[in-house]
This record gives C-alpha cells, sequence and structure tokens, in this order.
C-alpha cells in the first residue's frame, strides 16, 4: 500500500495546522449570469463520503431532492500521497445498507487529481473533495464546500424536487455568525487539535474546540436546532463533525475532553437530525473510520481500525420528531 498523505504546507512553522483555501470558487447561478447556468444533468458531484466537507454536500443535495439532477461520484476512503481516488471496489455500509462503487462515472478518472489537471495544469497543492464538475465544459465549478452547499439550496431550485430554504434572508446574518463560529472552532477545530505539531499549538485548539461545544450545548438547552424548530444550512454544516466526533474526533485527534454523548442536548440534537429523512443513508461510518484511521500515518502507523464504539444514532431523541 503507498504511503498516506502528509500535511505539507498546512503545517506552519509554530506547529499549528492552516488549511489551504479553496482555489475554484466560480459559481452556478439560477439566471444565467454566470458562464455557468443551472441545468439538470450538466453537473456532478465528486465525494468521499468518509470527508465530513463532503458530507455537508451530499447532504443538502438529498435534502434539496437534487439526486436526478446532480450525479455524484464517490471516492474511496484511503487516501494517499496522490490524494483521493476510484479503486473500481464495491462499498455496502453495514449499519445503513448503504452500497456503491468507487468510480468516476462521468470521465473514467482514476484520481480525482485528474479533474484538477484538466481544469488547471498547474494546480499542485493538495486535491479536496467535494469538487462540483461541469460535465459540458469539461472542468471543475467550484471546490469548496460551503459554496456548493449554498449553491444546492438555491441556484438549483428550478431542478430540485424539494424547495425547502435552507438559507432563508430573514435568518442569513445569524446563519452567518453560526457558520463562522462553528467553522473555526469546530468543524476546522479539531484538524486544528488533531494536526497540531506542537504541544502549544494543540493545548491552544482543545480548549478552543471545548469551550465552543460547551457554547453550543447550552444554545441547544432550550430550541430543537440552532436557529429553533426550523433546520437551516447551520445544522447541516455542524452535524457532519459531530457524528464523527465519537468515533474519530476523540480518540484519534486527541479531542477527549468529554464526548459527544456526554453532552445531553448535542447529543440529543445530533440523533434528531440523523433521523430526518434521508439523513442515516448519508452517514458511512465504515468508509469514515477507514478513512482517519488507514491515513493519518503519523497520528496511527499501525492503521488498525477500531471497532467500536458501539453509537445508536437511530435511538428516539426525548421529544424530538421525525421529519
Amino acid at each position: 500500500m503507498a504511503s498516506s498523505f502528509d500535511l505539507g504546507r498546512e503545517a506552519a512553522a509554530d506547529g499549528r495546522f492552516v488549511r489551504q483555501d479553496s482555489v475554484f470558487r466560480r459559481w452556478v447561478t439560477a439566471d444565467g449570469s454566470s458562464e455557468f447556468p443551472a441545468e439538470a444533468g450538466r453537473y456532478h458531484l465528486y465525494v468521499s463520503l468518509a470527508c465530513p466537507w463532503s458530507h455537508r454536500a451530499v447532504i443538502v443535495r438529498a435534502v434539496k431532492g437534487l439526486d436526478e439532477a446532480v450525479g455524484i461520484s464517490y471516492a474511496a476512503p484511503f487516501r494517499d500521497e496522490r490524494g483521493w481516488a476510484f479503486s473500481g471496489a464495491r462499498f455496502v455500509e453495514p449499519a445503513t445498507g448503504l452500497a456503491g462503487d468507487y468510480t468516476d462515472s462521468v470521465n473514467g478518472f482514476s484520481l480525482l487529481s485528474e479533474a484538477y489537471q484538466a481544469t488547471d495544469p498547474g494546480f499542485h497543492d493538495r486535491v479536496t473533495v467535494p469538487v462540483l464538475w461541469d460535465s459540458r465544459t469539461g472542468q471543475i465549478v467550484n471546490n469548496e464546500s460551503s459554496d456548493i452547499v449554498r449553491m444546492f439550496n438555491s441556484a438549483f431550485d428550478e431542478v430540485a424536487s424539494n424547495h425547502v430554504d435552507l438559507y432563508p434572508p430573514a435568518w442569513r446574518a445569524e446563519i452567518d455568525t453560526l457558520n463562522a463560529f462553528v467553522y473555526d472552532r469546530v468543524n476546522n477545530g479539531v484538524y486544528k487539535a488533531g494536526f497540531a505539531r506542537r504541544q502549544e499549538a494543540y493545548d491552544e485548539a482543545f480548549r478552543s474546540l471545548f469551550a465552543a461545544l460547551a457554547e453550543l450545548e447550552d444554545r441547544l438547552s432550550g430550541r430543537r436546532f440552532l436557529l429553533g424548530e426550523v433546520i437551516t444550512e447551520a445544522d447541516w454544516r455542524l452535524f457532519p463533525t459531530l457524528v464523527r466526533f465519537d468515533a474519530v474526533y476523540y480518540s484519534h485527534f486527541k479531542c477527549n475532553e468529554r464526548r459527544l454523548i456526554d453532552y445531553p442536548h448535542l447529543w440529543r440534537y445530533t440523533r434528531d437530525l440523523y433521523r430526518q429523512p434521508g439523513i442515516a443513508a448519508t452517514v458511512a461510518m465504515d468508509q469514515i473510520k477507514r478513512h482517519y484511521y488507514t491515513t493519518h500515518d503519523f497520528l496511527n502507523p499501525s492503521r488498525i481500525i477500531p471497532d467500536g464504539p458501539a453509537i445508536d444514532f437511530a435511538a428516539p431523541p426525548d421529544g424530538a420528531r421525525r421529519g
């Protein structure tokens, strides 16, 4: 097996993890005002179900009912120095029965880096998912998950089967504030702890993460979702980190002050979101654990994948309703 990936330029001199910026930030538009007008069947989503940034895009694609309008290809969970790959293997998720193949059904790429090279032959940074691909012009439109989520919510509304608005105008300022907080302190916060190369950097990230989780726990003590009774984009941006927390981040990333299940309101909230229609099928726990425990040799050189923990996300949250 090839060696796993290295942090490279994302490891700062002071030991902190500094995530690289997404380089493709073009937009699909509903009104055709960009070079990428929204059309059913034109765009394709490349993801790995193991990746939390991919996960948020997969969730919003499902919630909006874009399964027929935007195709999808799954990369294999193991990532080495070549980046995400399409191994051709078949997968079945034991917990949900979700099945598929690690293949590129549009271009037949073996490596996702081929999509990057086709778009920009000079690209030499780390290849990331998700990627929104334009099949008509043969190039990447966008590789920033927050942009893709926002486009799926609005630009593709005419070809979506569910017209729920996850970013309603009246709540946009509050959603933006929450998104910024959750991204820095939680979504990326677990990585800043896990990928820290010095004790001081780890300690700083650790304290910030658990202070943020305490704030979210308090926020959810009086409301069902982050903004009340309605699920918004902010919830689907937080959920992928929470669902991975006890199985991966608690041990593998040394985020071990408390487990998710030790926060009554966050644990109830996570199960409530998990039980929403179509969401359980997006949680590929087998792939999640395979990715993290086999890809980061500097954290887990044995590549032994733990069997546990046993977490019942499907257990009914107290007072929660399905749908």
